[in-house]
């Protein structure tokens, strides 16, 4: 076996280096189903911008995921066609003037749309996009954009939302409380899909305690004095804000969806279509954009920095020594994307300079945990050697420790955002999207990091926190539920950063995990589940497994085990005889916001398999890629 092992860390190797980039990153995709494509489309025939080339190509890759019935679905084992997914498509294809409504295949999907509740039904971010390019009426919001003013002396704030809910909610505010609405002569008319019925943003059953913060805002707002026109002063401030925040790409904070909703923002604050800003926000989208299978896709956001740091540290881990051509530019790169500006983190952090990483490309100003915590770990051996490493690794380390939430775990963005009466507020996948807490796998990598790299261990004070945070959320099973992946990634990154940080692998707790991992292996050794767990809130198995899940798990065991045992060696002659389905690879293996955004890395089906065979590797004595010349790693 370990020499199969051997075999197949070194084809996996071998293909990482292929793809590796000229400065040394790795760009592979960060898919996300169609909703991005169909934005695309309609954010180009909104702005009357005529580039259809690229919108002919964006359809074709759309029509091509259409189901049998009609339908487009989220993920594969998703039971019948996502009805939001489905508007989106069907809004794109007619906007692109590329289909048309006496197509079978339009005419099935507005039977699907018709048979599931309408255009009514769909996810919020649809329903805003639908307002703004005049398919339906404002639906009604209550509160309004003053509450951008609200000062820091108030319970809740605008620094109390996430940033990746501030970045979004700031123009959604902006359009929402001008009623901006902007059609064209290519317009669809897709009324006949509302059946009449209105558009809300939020449930007519409100909490009892939902209609209160919403009240307790509003009065906020009204005991805000100011001399002049207070309206015009926070939509100037909101313009602002956004402006202050586009990234050298000119896309705002790197995200599809935030620079979709600014550029409309824009246009709803007098900004003519052929602006500066929004011609860099469109190109910057656009430059985001990359093939897969030779089919155009319009990335949420590009997962550049993500995809090296796992790859580099995956490749070192497998006996790849740093020195190699192909770590040392990995690692060049790494280094340049430090960041060095502050973000809006510093306003929870005053006192803590610049010094982690983000998770695109050209991010700048936006850091988070995980990129941070993978950098480093990259990085570790040249940190030794090199001043400038050195330098980097201990303002990547500083900023990391000064990250840690009160509660003793680490967020994914920011620190202490986590005010948990924000998710009163109705808003479909608030919890998502609203506060940025504490969570099991950004706590769990970093216990790992500083466990293994850094010498800290379950005696240092702010290590007994993240473990005292982790013991106290695992679930009755022995699982962890991740806040980027469900329930496997969870449960991997919990207990591989508890004994990293020296809990004993027989701990209660610890056990209790592996057996549950152990219960639901599959019968070819694999690991697979799906993204259902996400929505049901429980475990729910794939029925088939996967390489990354496989993988999660079998690391997750070999790092409590002494020996192989059956359960071990099952899962790494899953990942050696490459058992697994075809349509596996493409599953969505992350999270975004439950029931409506799912992640597909397309790096993972490298990073994960070699990480975990490498361990097998160690666990059984067997042989790392340095052990043997190698053409590629010299």
């Amino acid at each position: 076996m370990r020499h199969r092992v051997y075999k197949e860390m070194n084809r996996i190797a071998n293909q990482i280096v292929l793809d590796q980039s000229e400065d040394g990153a790795w760009r592979y995709p960060f898919e996300t189903g169609i909703a991005s494509d169909c934005s695309m489309i309609i954010l180009l025939r909104t702005l009357e911008i005529s580039d259809e080339d690229f919108i002919k190509e964006l359809v074709k890759r759309i029509a091509g995921k259409q189901q049998k019935d009609g339908s487009w679905k989220l993920f594969h084992d998703e039971e019948k066609g996502n009805l939001t997914a489905t508007v989106e498509a069907y809004y794109a294809l007619l906007y692109s003037g590329y289909r048309d409504r006496k197509d079978k295949e339009i005419q099935a999907a507005r039977r699907f749309i018709m048979a599931n509740g309408g255009a009514t039904e769909v996810h919020m971010f649809l329903k805003l996009m639908l307002a703004m390019t005049g398919q339906c009426q404002w639906p009604h919001f209550p509160i309004n954009i003053e509450v951008m003013l609200l000062p820091d002396s108030f319970p809740i704030n605008l620094f109390d939302l996430s940033v990746y809910g501030r970045a979004n909610i700031i123009p959604f505010l902006i359009l929402a409380n001008t009623n901006f609405r902007k059609r064209t002569k290519r317009s669809p008319n897709l009324s006949d899909l509302f059946q009449r019925k209105d558009v809300r943003f939020f449930t007519e059953e409100q909490s009892e305690e939902a209609r209160s913060v919403i009240k307790w805002i509003k009065q906020g707002i009204q005991g805000l004095k100011y001399h002049g026109n207070l309206r015009e002063l926070t939509l100037y401030r909101a313009e602002k804000y956004m402006l202050d925040r586009i990234e050298p790409d000119g896309t705002y904070l790197n995200y599809f969806s935030t620079t979709f909703l600014m550029i409309f923002a824009l246009l709803a604050r007098g900004y003519p279509t052929t602006h500066p800003v929004i011609t860099r926000a469109v190109q910057g989208l656009k430059a985001m954009a990359c093939r897969i299978d030779g089919e155009l896709h319009c990335q949420y956001t590009t997962a550049t920095v993500w995809n090296t740091t796992l790859l580099s540290y995956a490749m070192q881990e497998s006996g790849v020594p740093y020195s190699s051509k192909t770590i040392q530019k990995a690692n060049q790169y790494i280094l340049s994307r430090q960041h060095l500006k502050y973000g809006d983190w510093v306003i929870h952090e005053p006192d803590l300079l610049p010094g982690g990483w983000g998770f695109a490309d050209l991010n700048t100003i936006h850091p988070d945990i995980d990129d941070t915590t993978a950098a480093l770990r990259a990085i570790r051996t040249l940190a030794t050697e090199q001043a400038e490493y050195r330098q980097a690794w201990d303002r990547g380390v500083n900023w990391l420790i000064s990250m840690q939430n009160k509660d003793g775990g680490w967020a994914a963005f920011e620190k202490n955002v986590d005010k948990k009466i924000l998710n009163l507020l109705p808003i479909e996948g608030g919890k998502d999207l609203l506060i940025d807490p504490s969570t099991v796998d950004l706590t769990g990598r970093t216990l790992e990091f500083f466990g293994n790299y850094t010498h800290l261990d379950l005696h240092h004070p702010m290590v007994k926190d993240g473990i005292r945070w982790l013991l106290r959320h695992q679930n009755s099973d022995g699982s962890w539920v991740g806040r980027w992946g469900v329930y496997i990634y969870g449960t991997w990154a919990a207990v591989t950063g508890l004994i990293a940080v020296g809990v004993s692998p027989n701990h209660p707790a610890i056990q209790k995990a592996l057996a549950w991992l152990r219960s639901i292996q599959n019968p070819d050794g694999g690991w697979g589940e799906s993204c259902k767990s996400d929505i049901k809130n429980c475990y729910v198995p794939l029925g088939e497994s996967t390489r990354t899940h496989t993988a999660w798990a079998l690391d997750t065991l070999i790092s409590a085990a002494t020996g192989v045992t059956p359960e071990i060696e099952n899962g790494a002659a899953f990942l050696v005889d490459k058992k697994e389905k075809d349509w596996t690879a493409t599953y969505p293996k992350g999270r975004g916001m439950a029931g409506s955004f799912y992640l597909n890395y397309h790096c993972y089906e490298y990073v994960f398999p070699l990480l975990s065979l490498a361990h097998y590797q160690k666990l059984a004595d067997g042989q790392l890629l340095t052990e043997k010349p190698h053409k590629d790693f010299k």
